[in-house]
Protein backbone atom coordinates (compact mmCIF):
# COMPACT_ATOMS: atom_id res chain seq x y z
CA UNK A 1 0.00 0.00 0.00
CA UNK A 2 1.91 3.33 -1.17
CA UNK A 3 1.55 6.61 0.56
CA UNK A 4 -1.49 7.69 -1.40
CA UNK A 5 -3.11 4.76 -0.49
CA UNK A 6 -2.79 5.26 3.32
CA UNK A 7 -4.38 9.29 2.87
CA UNK A 8 -7.13 8.68 -0.27
CA UNK A 9 -9.45 6.06 -0.37
CA UNK A 10 -11.86 5.77 -3.15
CA UNK A 11 -15.32 5.42 -2.12
CA UNK A 12 -16.49 2.05 -2.19
CA UNK A 13 -19.52 1.83 -3.32
CA UNK A 14 -20.63 5.56 -4.93
CA UNK A 15 -24.36 4.25 -5.49
CA UNK A 16 -26.71 1.49 -5.11
CA UNK A 17 -28.39 1.14 -8.23
CA UNK A 18 -28.10 -2.77 -8.59
CA UNK A 19 -26.11 -3.27 -5.75
CA UNK A 20 -27.22 -5.62 -2.86
CA UNK A 21 -27.90 -4.06 0.17
CA UNK A 22 -28.43 -6.18 3.26
CA UNK A 23 -30.36 -3.99 6.36
CA UNK A 24 -31.51 -5.48 9.72
CA UNK A 25 -34.39 -4.20 11.56
CA UNK A 26 -35.74 -3.30 8.33
CA UNK A 27 -39.40 -3.95 9.51
CA UNK A 28 -39.93 -0.41 11.63
CA UNK A 29 -38.28 2.81 12.36
CA UNK A 30 -35.03 3.52 10.88
CA UNK A 31 -34.56 0.52 9.38
CA UNK A 32 -37.50 0.60 7.27
CA UNK A 33 -36.93 4.09 6.08
CA UNK A 34 -33.59 3.08 4.86
CA UNK A 35 -35.02 -0.04 3.54
CA UNK A 36 -37.45 2.29 1.50
CA UNK A 37 -34.83 4.88 0.81
CA UNK A 38 -32.46 2.25 -1.11
CA UNK A 39 -35.17 0.44 -3.10
CA UNK A 40 -35.70 4.51 -4.25
CA UNK A 41 -31.89 4.12 -5.58
CA UNK A 42 -31.97 1.00 -7.04
CA UNK A 43 -30.99 -1.18 -4.39
CA UNK A 44 -31.45 -4.97 -4.70
CA UNK A 45 -32.84 -5.51 -0.91
CA UNK A 46 -32.04 -8.39 1.85
CA UNK A 47 -34.06 -7.78 4.61
CA UNK A 48 -34.17 -9.41 7.92
CA UNK A 49 -35.89 -8.35 11.29
CA UNK A 50 -37.38 -10.14 14.45
CA UNK A 51 -41.07 -9.30 13.16
CA UNK A 52 -41.94 -11.39 10.34
CA UNK A 53 -45.33 -9.86 9.73
CA UNK A 54 -44.45 -6.14 9.76
CA UNK A 55 -41.50 -6.84 7.68
CA UNK A 56 -44.20 -8.78 4.89
CA UNK A 57 -45.44 -5.21 5.28
CA UNK A 58 -42.36 -3.60 4.06
CA UNK A 59 -42.06 -6.37 1.32
CA UNK A 60 -45.30 -5.32 -0.33
CA UNK A 61 -44.54 -2.18 0.26
CA UNK A 62 -41.45 -1.52 -1.90
CA UNK A 63 -42.43 -4.28 -4.14
CA UNK A 64 -45.68 -2.01 -4.59
CA UNK A 65 -43.69 1.21 -5.66
CA UNK A 66 -41.21 -0.95 -8.04
CA UNK A 67 -38.77 -1.86 -5.54
CA UNK A 68 -36.83 -4.86 -5.32
CA UNK A 69 -36.43 -7.32 -2.56
CA UNK A 70 -34.48 -10.21 -3.80
CA UNK A 71 -34.78 -12.12 -0.49
CA UNK A 72 -36.13 -11.70 2.89
CA UNK A 73 -36.90 -13.81 6.42
CA UNK A 74 -37.48 -13.04 9.52
CA UNK A 75 -35.34 -13.98 12.48
CA UNK A 76 -33.45 -13.18 15.60
CA UNK A 77 -30.01 -11.71 14.77
CA UNK A 78 -28.72 -12.33 18.56
CA UNK A 79 -29.14 -16.14 17.43
CA UNK A 80 -25.93 -16.44 15.82
CA UNK A 81 -27.10 -20.54 14.06
CA UNK A 82 -30.09 -18.45 13.00
CA UNK A 83 -27.65 -16.16 10.98
CA UNK A 84 -25.35 -18.00 9.70
CA UNK A 85 -28.22 -20.17 8.50
CA UNK A 86 -29.95 -17.10 7.01
CA UNK A 87 -26.47 -15.88 5.47
CA UNK A 88 -26.03 -19.27 3.68
CA UNK A 89 -29.34 -19.39 1.94
CA UNK A 90 -28.54 -15.42 0.82
CA UNK A 91 -25.23 -16.36 -0.72
CA UNK A 92 -26.78 -19.56 -1.89
CA UNK A 93 -30.30 -17.87 -3.72
CA UNK A 94 -28.65 -13.77 -4.00
CA UNK A 95 -25.03 -14.05 -3.82
CA UNK A 96 -22.51 -11.96 -2.03
CA UNK A 97 -23.84 -8.91 -0.39
CA UNK A 98 -22.57 -5.05 -1.50
CA UNK A 99 -23.71 -3.50 1.47
CA UNK A 100 -24.35 -4.86 4.60
CA UNK A 101 -26.75 -2.59 7.69
CA UNK A 102 -26.49 -3.29 11.07
CA UNK A 103 -29.70 -0.99 12.06
CA UNK A 104 -31.62 -3.76 13.96
CA UNK A 105 -31.78 -2.68 17.63
CA UNK A 106 -33.40 -2.58 21.20
CA UNK A 107 -33.45 0.16 24.39
CA UNK A 108 -33.80 -0.45 27.87
CA UNK A 109 -32.96 3.01 30.02
CA UNK A 110 -32.65 3.11 34.28
CA UNK A 111 -29.95 3.40 37.35
CA UNK A 112 -27.84 0.67 38.01
CA UNK A 113 -29.90 -0.39 41.30
CA UNK A 114 -33.08 -0.83 39.02
CA UNK A 115 -31.57 -2.00 35.77
CA UNK A 116 -31.93 -6.11 35.80
CA UNK A 117 -29.59 -8.74 34.45
CA UNK A 118 -32.31 -8.97 31.35
CA UNK A 119 -31.55 -5.59 30.72
CA UNK A 120 -27.76 -5.92 30.38
CA UNK A 121 -27.83 -8.93 28.78
CA UNK A 122 -30.67 -7.85 26.05
CA UNK A 123 -29.06 -4.89 24.86
CA UNK A 124 -25.38 -6.59 24.73
CA UNK A 125 -27.25 -9.60 23.04
CA UNK A 126 -28.68 -7.47 20.56
CA UNK A 127 -27.15 -4.11 19.84
CA UNK A 128 -23.55 -5.76 20.09
CA UNK A 129 -23.60 -9.60 19.18
CA UNK A 130 -26.21 -9.30 16.51
CA UNK A 131 -24.35 -6.78 14.94
CA UNK A 132 -21.32 -9.01 15.40
CA UNK A 133 -23.08 -12.25 13.99
CA UNK A 134 -24.02 -10.40 10.67
CA UNK A 135 -20.17 -9.04 10.54
CA UNK A 136 -18.76 -12.38 11.03
CA UNK A 137 -21.49 -14.25 8.59
CA UNK A 138 -21.43 -11.90 5.50
CA UNK A 139 -18.47 -9.64 5.85
CA UNK A 140 -15.92 -12.38 5.24
CA UNK A 141 -17.20 -13.53 1.58
CA UNK A 142 -16.77 -9.44 0.48
CA UNK A 143 -13.38 -9.71 1.33
CA UNK A 144 -12.80 -13.03 -0.53
CA UNK A 145 -14.75 -11.53 -3.36
CA UNK A 146 -12.24 -8.94 -3.89
CA UNK A 147 -14.69 -5.87 -5.10
CA UNK A 148 -14.84 -3.53 -2.24
CA UNK A 149 -18.29 -2.92 -0.07
CA UNK A 150 -19.45 -1.05 2.54
CA UNK A 151 -20.72 -1.84 6.33
CA UNK A 152 -22.81 0.22 7.92
CA UNK A 153 -23.16 0.03 12.07
CA UNK A 154 -25.52 1.96 13.51
CA UNK A 155 -24.89 2.62 16.91
CA UNK A 156 -26.35 5.46 19.16
CA UNK A 157 -25.58 9.65 20.53
CA UNK A 158 -24.79 6.72 23.43
CA UNK A 159 -22.25 5.04 22.23
CA UNK A 160 -20.47 8.74 22.22
CA UNK A 161 -21.50 10.48 25.48
CA UNK A 162 -22.33 9.60 28.94
CA UNK A 163 -25.92 9.87 28.67
CA UNK A 164 -28.07 9.56 32.30
CA UNK A 165 -29.47 6.01 32.47
CA UNK A 166 -28.00 4.72 29.38
CA UNK A 167 -25.48 2.23 31.01
CA UNK A 168 -26.47 -0.80 29.89
CA UNK A 169 -27.33 0.57 26.85
CA UNK A 170 -24.67 2.42 26.19
CA UNK A 171 -22.47 -0.79 26.78
CA UNK A 172 -23.68 -2.52 23.31
CA UNK A 173 -23.58 0.88 21.54
CA UNK A 174 -19.95 2.00 22.52
CA UNK A 175 -18.92 -1.83 22.46
CA UNK A 176 -20.16 -1.57 18.57
CA UNK A 177 -18.52 1.60 17.93
CA UNK A 178 -15.14 0.08 18.96
CA UNK A 179 -15.58 -2.96 16.39
CA UNK A 180 -16.70 -0.32 14.30
CA UNK A 181 -13.65 1.51 15.14
CA UNK A 182 -11.15 -1.03 14.47
CA UNK A 183 -12.57 -2.32 10.81
CA UNK A 184 -12.77 1.08 9.94
CA UNK A 185 -8.87 0.34 9.16
CA UNK A 186 -8.92 -3.68 8.95
CA UNK A 187 -11.42 -3.37 6.33
CA UNK A 188 -9.53 -0.94 4.70
CA UNK A 189 -7.01 -2.60 2.54
CA UNK A 190 -10.00 -4.80 0.76
CA UNK A 191 -11.57 -1.47 -0.30
CA UNK A 192 -14.46 -2.05 2.11
CA UNK A 193 -15.72 0.97 3.87
CA UNK A 194 -17.31 1.42 7.24
CA UNK A 195 -19.64 3.80 8.41
CA UNK A 196 -20.86 4.48 12.19
CA UNK A 197 -23.99 5.93 12.34
CA UNK A 198 -24.75 7.88 15.93
CA UNK A 199 -28.38 9.06 16.11
CA UNK A 200 -29.59 11.46 18.54
CA UNK A 201 -33.25 11.90 18.93
CA UNK A 202 -35.00 9.94 16.07
CA UNK A 203 -39.26 9.39 16.44
CA UNK A 204 -39.61 5.81 15.48
CA UNK A 205 -41.69 3.43 18.12
CA UNK A 206 -39.00 2.42 20.13
CA UNK A 207 -39.53 5.81 22.01
CA UNK A 208 -42.70 4.90 23.11
CA UNK A 209 -41.74 1.34 23.70
CA UNK A 210 -38.48 1.51 25.13
CA UNK A 211 -38.55 -0.13 28.98
CA UNK A 212 -37.01 2.45 31.68
CA UNK A 213 -36.05 0.75 34.93
CA UNK A 214 -38.24 2.00 37.85
CA UNK A 215 -39.73 4.21 36.19
CA UNK A 216 -43.84 5.15 36.16
CA UNK A 217 -44.30 6.18 32.13
CA UNK A 218 -48.20 7.78 33.45
CA UNK A 219 -46.48 10.21 35.25
CA UNK A 220 -47.02 13.61 33.59
CA UNK A 221 -43.50 14.63 33.88
CA UNK A 222 -42.37 11.48 32.43
CA UNK A 223 -45.58 11.93 29.58
CA UNK A 224 -43.74 15.24 29.51
CA UNK A 225 -39.98 14.68 29.01
CA UNK A 226 -41.45 11.98 26.52
CA UNK A 227 -43.88 14.51 24.66
CA UNK A 228 -40.62 16.98 24.25
CA UNK A 229 -38.89 14.41 23.08
CA UNK A 230 -41.03 13.88 19.63
CA UNK A 231 -40.62 17.46 19.39
CA UNK A 232 -37.42 17.89 18.57
CA UNK A 233 -36.52 14.07 17.35
CA UNK A 234 -35.93 13.97 13.76
CA UNK A 235 -37.89 11.28 11.29
CA UNK A 236 -36.09 8.09 10.19
CA UNK A 237 -36.90 9.15 6.80
CA UNK A 238 -34.41 11.98 7.57
CA UNK A 239 -31.89 9.31 9.58
CA UNK A 240 -32.04 7.36 6.43
CA UNK A 241 -30.86 9.83 4.28
CA UNK A 242 -27.78 10.60 6.76
CA UNK A 243 -27.17 6.50 6.19
CA UNK A 244 -27.31 6.85 2.37
CA UNK A 245 -25.27 9.94 2.17
CA UNK A 246 -22.52 8.36 4.42
CA UNK A 247 -22.09 5.61 2.39
CA UNK A 248 -22.02 7.71 -0.80
CA UNK A 249 -19.38 10.21 0.42
CA UNK A 250 -17.55 7.01 2.53
CA UNK A 251 -17.64 8.88 6.05
CA UNK A 252 -17.26 6.92 8.63
CA UNK A 253 -19.15 9.12 11.52
CA UNK A 254 -22.46 10.02 10.44
CA UNK A 255 -24.68 11.86 12.58
CA UNK A 256 -28.14 12.20 11.41
CA UNK A 257 -28.80 15.64 13.25
CA UNK A 258 -26.18 18.67 14.51
CA UNK A 259 -26.78 18.31 17.87
CA UNK A 260 -24.78 15.14 18.40
CA UNK A 261 -22.01 16.19 15.99
CA UNK A 262 -21.99 19.24 18.28
CA UNK A 263 -22.06 17.45 21.56
CA UNK A 264 -19.00 14.75 20.38
CA UNK A 265 -16.81 17.67 19.11
CA UNK A 266 -17.70 19.87 22.71
CA UNK A 267 -16.91 16.23 24.73
CA UNK A 268 -13.47 16.01 22.94
CA UNK A 269 -12.49 19.85 22.91
CA UNK A 270 -14.03 20.92 26.37
CA UNK A 271 -13.56 17.90 29.33
CA UNK A 272 -14.27 20.07 32.19
CA UNK A 273 -17.35 21.78 30.63
CA UNK A 274 -18.53 18.81 29.58
CA UNK A 275 -18.21 16.49 32.64
CA UNK A 276 -20.27 19.26 34.47
CA UNK A 277 -22.77 19.27 31.58
CA UNK A 278 -22.90 15.51 32.58
CA UNK A 279 -23.46 16.00 36.40
CA UNK A 280 -25.99 18.55 35.72
CA UNK A 281 -28.11 16.00 33.32
CA UNK A 282 -27.28 13.45 35.91
CA UNK A 283 -29.05 15.54 38.72
CA UNK A 284 -31.59 16.17 36.71
CA UNK A 285 -32.54 12.69 35.53
CA UNK A 286 -31.99 12.05 39.63
CA UNK A 287 -34.48 14.24 40.66
CA UNK A 288 -36.93 13.21 37.96
CA UNK A 289 -36.30 9.47 38.88
CA UNK A 290 -36.90 10.52 42.62
CA UNK A 291 -40.29 12.02 41.45
CA UNK A 292 -41.09 9.04 39.79
CA UNK A 293 -40.70 6.89 42.49
CA UNK A 294 -43.01 8.83 44.69
CA UNK A 295 -45.40 8.29 42.14
CA UNK A 296 -45.05 4.86 41.90
CA UNK A 297 -45.51 4.69 46.03
CA UNK A 298 -48.49 6.56 46.01
CA UNK A 299 -50.04 4.16 43.12
CA UNK A 300 -49.26 1.18 44.96
CA UNK A 301 -50.71 2.64 48.06
CA UNK A 302 -53.98 3.56 46.47
CA UNK A 303 -54.42 0.14 45.11
CA UNK A 304 -53.26 -1.41 48.73
CA UNK A 305 -56.11 1.07 50.19
CA UNK A 306 -53.15 2.57 52.59
CA UNK A 307 -51.69 6.17 53.06
CA UNK A 308 -48.21 6.06 52.00
CA UNK A 309 -47.94 9.75 53.67
CA UNK A 310 -48.58 7.51 56.85
CA UNK A 311 -45.81 4.86 56.01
Amino acid sequence: MGLKDLIVMSTPVPTLRDRIVLITGAASGIGRATAIASARNGARLVLTDLHADPLDAVVQEINDAGGTVVYHQSGDISDYDWVRSFANQVDAEVGVADVVMNIAGVSAWGTVENLEHRHWRTMVDVNLMGPIHVIECFVPQMIRRGKGGHLVNVSSAAGLLALPWHAAYSASKFGLRGVSEVLRFDLRRHGIGVSLVCPGGVDTPLVDSVEIAGINRDDPRIKAQIARFHKVAVTPETAAAAILKGIRKNHFLVYTSFDIRFGYWWARKFALPYEILMRVANNQFDHLARASARSLERKAAAQNGTDVSST
